[in-house]
């Protein structure tokens, strides 16, 4: 079964996100109106897990009016590749420098409606050198048991996309149900 674009039409450009309204074709030859997200840049996140805690930051997010804990994450700029930006996001949002940077999935998070790639990576050692540079990230700061991950998912303390994926790979990784091969 396959989609077919006839067209798309831009709706709004930015630096961050274009919305692209699109003319297509659904299997059954019915024709819509679709609209598009897509982001300018790919999204770059890192989890930082040493010995039996994760690196977490405790974030407002004004656009669900939620709070939740979430890893570092950011859109990777035009001269860094996404290990760079992962790295620098986390440096810059907790004062805790990673150690060396695995890939552990590239999601797309809602590809029905949103042209994105998130790159989600795993640091198993970090270096404390400040305070954040970047104070507008996070209310609190926290190295989190990873025996409580479940719960606070559970509980709805934890929804972000890329924060779950990377977090429950860890904790599947340790339990040692599946391992994961690096991309």
């Amino acid at each position: 079964m396959t989609w077919t674009v006839h067209g798309s039409r831009p709706v709004y450009r930015s630096d961050w996100v274009n919305l692209d309204l699109l003319d297509v074709e659904m299997p059954d030859g019915q024709r819509i109106e679709q609209n598009v997200v897509r982001m300018v840049r790919p999204v770059a996140a890192g989890a930082v897990v040493v010995g039996d805690r994760v690196l977490l930051m405790w974030r407002y997010r004004h656009v669900t009016g939620s709070r939740g804990w979430e890893i570092p994450m950011g859109r990777v700029e035009a001269d860094e590749s996404p290990v760079e930006a992962a790295a620098r996001e986390i440096e810059e949002e907790t004062g805790w420098r990673p150690g060396p940077l695995t890939l552990i999935a590239a999601s797309e998070p809602s590809n029905g409606t949103v042209d994105s790639v998130h790159y989600l990576f795993r640091a198993d050692s970090a270096q404390h050198i400040g305070p954040p540079v970047d104070i507008t990230e996070a209310e609190r700061i926290e190295w989190v048991p990873l025996a409580n991950i479940l719960g606070l998912v559970a509980e709805g303390r934890i929804v972000s996309g890329p924060t779950l994926i990377a977090l429950l790979h860890v904790l599947a990784e340790r339990a040692g149900q599946r391992e994961v091969p690096v991309l």
